[in-house]
């Protein structure tokens, strides 16, 4: 069995986080927890008092109208008291889901603020979900503490006032009131956390049933599941999860009727004990049956209050272990420096330098990068090209800052942007890369990356200098339309070509001084690659640009290539030099090139066959000249 990883902060730390949100956020929680403490076992002692002193009464021969007066006055008191508890308890959850979503605010701001390592982090993914799903309810730790501390408060207050009532009883029946207390709760809850020492397994099952279910509406599923008829194989993993899951909770369930054995068994000791006794009182010392009823229900009250205290307890200490994972999450360390970095300087353009860097990623063994030096000089652009898994990527995150080098420094303008505010750093950069984000919103509001304050201008040329014009221009709203149907069911859903493009448009609204593009034309025809890169010179102007392409006949408009191979840089200059130089970067450019003339040769063939229209047959030829740069009188 593995050893449980002991929580950061104790039950106390956890209580004056929640209290110290409480008091910033909703100070009405306070109040409330405390007045439906109080009022609870106001309402108990009524319950309690009102059988005995209506039958003492009777046992007085008191007259009718103080019989009456008698029970009218526990009624009302009682009918009071049970308002002002049902009114409190059902307006005091709106305040408490205030804490609970303060909370939420901090845990969603720290996600989307840590540093980059930390999301690829499997500890720091654990504690984000782990905090996630103590917010996740209204029964979690988060918002449910509360109801756990009033009930809390409520058991100590009733424990202390019965213990004051019982102090007459003989000491031996109260201590054997506490023990089988003690023993029924403490045997129980040991059985009852079975599920708690199981708690790995249900949670594989309930992350399979879940995952399943899931896949089989999700829309990049869809066509895999009519294609390839995966509906009944996915109904199988989804029904050998279900039952993984029943068996798991009927294991559970024969472990829970012990609990309920145990409990009666100390219930009927604990009573027959106190009936045994106070029956012996009422028989030889004359106790009056208003003070037999009195007693022996103050002695179950007694239990409850007793069962409770160390039950509320046992619950505290769960929810402060999850209290504790939020409060974890949200002290993780910063790689990074955020708030106490400087600002980056002010400059008309940035020079980006690596000095002996290499980078490994954080639990492997390999390097990515070995001793890369390079200086990518203001307004320069530069390409990064080389075969799959070479380092491209990691060169431009390292570039970008989203980890720092395991050797060597990344400077911006001659200073280590270690020294930085991290995220004052990620202003320089306007970036497309190759997995991107996308939300269901507007075009125009994705391109502006704001809902408010948009300049609609700067929107349009940005969406025409990424070759988006013509086609937002044909939907419903145009720069209003929504993107997606899982928010809006008017929204349009984007081919791959158009969100790239859109992506471009987002990175030119942002205008950085640094212009990062990682495969910008990955999903787009050799034709609209072509007409980007004829644009490129102008989205670039005054702007120092890397640009990351596998192709390689679209980096010739740029100042100087790298040739990434091995873990550092094989090969470096224009173009012309590359091809010059007869290395790795011409053999796999002659490769690409021959298969786009290939591909040409066999689109021009199969139209003239097929005596199609001149006009179709010199746009094939221009896609195959364009994937080689447009330049069809070039030499490879």
């Amino acid at each position: 069995m593995k050893t449980r990883e002991k929580p950061k902060y104790n039950i106390w730390q956890n209580l004056c986080f929640s209290v110290k949100l409480a008091w910033q956020t909703r100070k009405r929680v306070l109040v409330v927890a405390l007045a439906v403490a109080v009022i609870a076992v106001l309402v108990n002692l009524v319950e309690l008092y009102i059988a005995p002193e209506i039958l003492s009464r009777v046992e007085q021969h008191a007259s009718l109208s103080e019989l009456l007066l008698t029970i009218g006055g526990f009624t009302a008191a009682l009918f009071l008291l049970t308002g002002l508890e049902s009114y409190l308890g059902t307006s005091r959850q709106p305040a408490e889901i205030d804490v609970r979503q303060a909370i939420i605010r901090l845990v969603t701001r720290k996600t989307c603020e840590t540093s980059y390592p930390n999301i690829r982090d499997p500890k720091v993914l654990r504690l984000q979900e782990q905090a996630n799903e103590a917010t996740d309810s209204n029964s979690e730790a988060a918002e449910h503490i509360w109801k756990t501390l009033t009930e809390l408060l409520k058991n100590l207050i009733g424990f202390a006032i019965y213990l004051m009532l019982l102090t007459n009883l003989n000491a031996i029946l109260m201590l054997v009131v506490v023990l089988t207390s003690g023993v029924g709760f403490f045997v129980t809850r040991y059985i009852n956390e079975w599920e708690v020492r199981h708690r790995e397994e249900k949670e594989v099952c309930a992350k399979e049933i879940k995952y399943f279910r899931q896949r089989s509406y999700a829309l990049d599923f869809a066509k895999d599941l009519r294609i390839f008829g995966l509906g009944t194989w996915l109904r199988e993993l989804q029904g050998k999860a279900y039952r993984t899951c029943a068996a798991f909770v009927n294991r559970r369930e024969k472990a829970y009727l012990w609990a309920n054995v145990v409990d009666v068994l100390m219930a009927l000791l604990r009573n027959g004990l106190a009936y045994a006794f106070l029956i012996h009182q009422t028989l030889e010392q004359g106790l009056p049956a208003s003070e037999f009823l009195l007693y022996f229900t103050a002695v179950s009250g007694f239990t409850s209050w007793v069962t409770g205290i160390l039950s509320n307890f046992s619950q505290l200490h769960k929810e402060s272990i999850a209290l504790s994972r939020i409060q974890e999450y949200l002290h993780i360390d910063e790689p990074f420096k955020f708030a106490e970095g400087i600002e980056p300087p002010k400059a008309d353009s940035y020079a980006l330098t690596l000095e002996n860097v290499s980078f490994r990623y954080p639990g492997t063994e390999k390097n990515i990068l070995e001793h890369v030096n390079l200086t990518i000089h203001p307004g320069e652009k530069l390409a990064i090209v080389g075969l799959n898994g070479a380092g491209k990527t990691t060169l431009v995150k390292l570039l970008c800052g989203f980890y720092d080098p395991t050797e060597g420094r990344v400077l911006l303008n001659g200073q280590d942007i270690r020294d930085f505010n991290r995220a004052q750093y990620y202003e320089l950069f306007s970036a497309v890369f190759q997995h991107f984000s996308m939300m269901d919103v507007t075009i125009a509001e994705t391109v502006a990356q704001t809902v408010d304050g948009i300049d609609m201008d700067k929107v349009n040329k940005c969406l025409e200098k990424a070759g988006l014009t013509a086609a937002v221009a044909k939907f419903p709203e145009g720069v209003n339309t929504h993107i997606g149907r899982e928010v809006y069911l008017d929204g349009v859903m984007l081919s791959g070509g158009q969100t790239q493009r859109l992506m471009l448009a987002r990175a030119l609204y942002k205008d950085g001084p640094i212009l990062v593009l990682d495969e910008p034309t990955a999903a787009l025809d050799p034709l609209a690659e072509n007409d980007i890169y004829m644009k490129y010179n102008e989205m670039t102007a005054g702007k120092t640009s890397v640009f990351i392409s596998h192709r390689l006949a679209s980096t010739r408009f740029c100042d100087r290539i790298l040739f990434i191979a091995n873990g550092g840089i094989a090969e470096e200059g224009t173009h012309e030099e590359l091809l010059a130089r007869g290395g790795a970067y011409a053999d796999l450019f002659e490769v690409q090139s021959r298969y786009y003339k290939e591909q040409g040769q066999a689109c021009l063939t199969n139209e003239s066959d097929s005596a199609e229209s001149p006009s179709e047959a010199s746009t094939a030829h221009g896609a195959g000249m364009a994937a080689k740069g447009g330049n069809e009188h070039e030499e490879v």
